[in-house]
């Protein structure tokens, strides 16, 4: 198992609508999250910045093959269509990165 974290901004006009659409995220993206080896996956929100923290597990083997096989799904194409405009990834963001991934420096059980 390997621990993901990543961060983006979120347009402050657009956080009301974003904490509405995660409430109930559409089931064909959640499905897909788990058939891509996903668990555990959070997305945290820090005021006044408007950053969003992203969390997840990863329990596969390729997740580079498990990131384009979401990327391929129509229904998760659709939700990045609705989300995407929403969020602002950072300028110091790594090339062909929308969320910034962070480093882990320390983990406990």
């Amino acid at each position: 198992m390997q621990r993901m974290g990543s961060v983006i901004g979120l347009k402050p006009a657009d956080i009301a609508e974003y904490k509405r659409l995660h409430a109930a995220v559409w089931p064909g993206v959640l499905a897909k999250i788990a058939d891509c080896n996903i668990r555990n996956y959070s997305i945290f929100l820090k005021e006044p910045e408007n950053l969003l923290f992203a969390y997840f597990e990863y329990h596969g083997t390729d997740f580079a093959a498990d990131s384009a096989k979401m990327a391929a799904d129509p229904t998760t194409q659709d939700w990045w269509k609705v989300c995407g405009p929403m969020q602002e990834p950072l300028e110091s963001r790594k090339e062909g990165e929308w969320w910034a991934e962070m480093e882990e420096v320390f983990h406990t059980d």
